[in-house]
């Protein structure tokens, strides 16, 4: 066989998928061409497999990170923004610094952020990235893809933009010139004419995703904006109901709730995904769940603002496609899915045990079952492909992509584990990463990127760091 791996021995694997399947009885899997050819006990090696000895090790299928900003990787814990809420903070981190970011400065932060991910074992990120503005000197969406393809993940780019200048942005210090909304479209036909895949399988994506479309784009451009993603057959994302202000906003500007305007806008559905959704009516979740709309759930980021607690569990039901991002370093300063999806697994089951109500006879205990650590793994891996779109990606069985972390519990932290399967999600910390695997290309091994120099990275970062500081 030519590019075959054999992986033996792994003490457990979880699959991505739902109820019984969620786990496999296998301890091998035979990989070639970049696909699972085979699952099963006790495989036997073929001439000239390469063979992976997982003993004492956990399989999962590789993260899908559904929600970042990889150009705040150099903006994390902000002095000025550390202890504030979201539209504060907008101000003073990320508004403020965005004017920094040349093409030498992204492409750092990105390979940062992608590293950070890719340690923690995720394999297909999508960034919505939004520092877009005419006569850019550089053409930022294909330096995104550049550095992601150098380092053998899954890109997926949420094209952001505004064509307007919201009320946060209009002053001396943040104004940021806007697209024209026929420039933007035109810009993201062209990004998408280059990197956008269909199919099985696909390396690369692009979604039409407006910064925020309740202020970032003009009322009569929404329904334009749709028509345009879909015309060009890419799904579409935006920022929605991450705090209390976009009800107030909603209510009085257009005088209906968030997801009722989008509704009137043609901006819900299979092919549209919303970051955050921390506040919503119970009416809202229901036209979300009833249409199959998207969301990417940012529990840490949601945390760190103040936000709240989004309602993922119930959307879940619903009938929505849930999914996890890390959200942008800048208000998230470990933006990586092994703590995020640690974080989900306990805040769902704090929240429902603050809400239960005590009873006098006795039995107010619940919420301890409200999440299971198979429903976040699969809201993490399958639930974020189907989202985005990357079909056959996102589960381990046979047929799909090998993409898959296998995580070597030798830390202190893991000793004990009555169920080895559940460690990386309960047990917190970061399991050294003995092997993770993009389209059967081996990515990371014994817990280090083939041919990147940490030490040089970590240098520059610290030099940006410093040169941001004095410059801002």
């Amino acid at each position: 066989m030519t590019n075959s791996i054999l992986i033996k021995n792994a003490h457990s694997i979880l699959t991505g998928r739902r109820g019984d399947d969620a786990r496999s009885s296998a301890s091998d899997l035979r990989i070639d061409q970049g696909v699972i050819i085979e699952m099963g006990r006790d495989l036997e090696a073929q001439p000239g497999e390469r063979i992976l000895d997982a003993r004492d090790c956990v399989i999962y299928p590789g993260w899908v990170n559904t929600h970042h900003h990889l150009f705040q990787s150099l903006l994390k814990g902000v002095p000025a923004g550390i202890n504030l809420t979201l539209s504060p903070w907008l101000q003073a981190v990320p508004f403020i610094y965005r004017r920094s970011f040349h093409e030498e400065r992204l492409r750092l932060a990105a390979r940062i952020g992608i590293v950070e991910l890719m340690l923690s074992g995720c394999t297909t990120i999508a960034d919505h990235h939004y520092i877009y503005y005419p006569g850019m000197s550089y053409d930022a969406s294909a330096a995104l893809f550049d550095e992601a393809a150098a380092l053998g993940v899954r890109f997926m780019l949420h094209r952001g933009g505004a064509t307007v200048t919201r009320k946060l942005e209009a002053n001396d210090r943040n104004y940021f010139e806007p697209e024209t909304l026929d420039g933007m479209i035109s810009e993201i036909e062209r990004t998408a004419a280059r990197f956008h895949q269909n199919g099985v399988r696909p390396r690369t994506r692009v979604a039409m995703a407006p910064t925020t479309v309740t202020v970032s784009v003009q009322r009569n451009e929404l329904k334009l904006i749709a028509s345009a993603a879909r015309s060009m057959g890419i799904p579409m994302h935006t920022h929605m109901s991450e705090s209390v202000t976009f009800m107030e906003h909603c209510r009085e500007a257009f005088g209906c709730l968030p997801i009722e305007y989008l509704a009137e806008n043609e901006w819900i559905g299979p092919d549209v995904s919303l970051a955050h959704l921390t506040h919503l009516t119970d009416a809202e979740m229901r036209i979300l769940g009833a249409s199959g709309t998207g969301m990417a759930h940012c529990p840490q980021s949601n945390a760190r603002l103040a936000d709240g607690i989004a309602s993922a569990p119930a959307l879940d039901r619903l009938g929505a496609a849930v999914s996890i991002g890390v959200d942008g370093a800048a208000s998230n300063e470990a933006a990586d899915m092994l703590s995020e999806v640690h974080f989900c697994w306990l805040m769902h089951r704090a929240h429902a045990g603050a809400a239960t109500r005590p009873r006098p006879e006795g039995a107010g205990e619940a919420g301890a079952d409200s999440v299971t650590v198979e429903q976040v793994v699969h809201w993490a891996t399958a639930g974020g492909a189907r989202m985005l779109g990357f079909d056959g990606v996102g589960t381990l069985a046979v047929g799909q992509a090998a993409d898959l972390a296998v995580y070597d519990l030798d830390a202190p932290r893991y000793f004990g584990l009555h169920d080895m399967a559940i460690g990386p999600v309960v047990s917190a910390g970061r399991p050294r990463l003995k092997w993770l695997l993009v389209d059967g290309r081996i990515v990371v091994e014994d817990d280090a990127i083939p041919g990147l120099d940490m030490a040089q990275l970590r240098a520059q970062a610290r030099a940006d760091v410093l040169c941001l500081m004095k410059d801002t």
